[in-house]
């Protein structure tokens, strides 16, 4: 069965990764079969400041004003 990486930036609760898991879960138990206990999930928290996209870090992103 899958082991499932989930990167994301940090700040998420327990309780937000304790449901995603579940919901991950069932849905490789039911598209997949097998059972709940072979799937894994792997949380990484990413800070801002190690994340780009289009060249520019998030950290960057997050401190410029919206611009309209």
């Amino acid at each position: 069965m899958p082991t499932l990486h989930v990167e994301f930036f940090e700040g998420r609760t327990v309780e937000q990764k304790r449901a995603l898991a579940k919901e991950l879960t069932e849905a490789c138990v039911r598209v997949l079969g097998g059972s709940a206990d072979s799937v894994d999930v792997i949380f990484t928290d990413v800070k801002r400041e190690d994340w780009a996209t289009g060249g520019v870090l998030w950290s960057d992103k997050a401190a410029k004003p919206a611009s309209s």
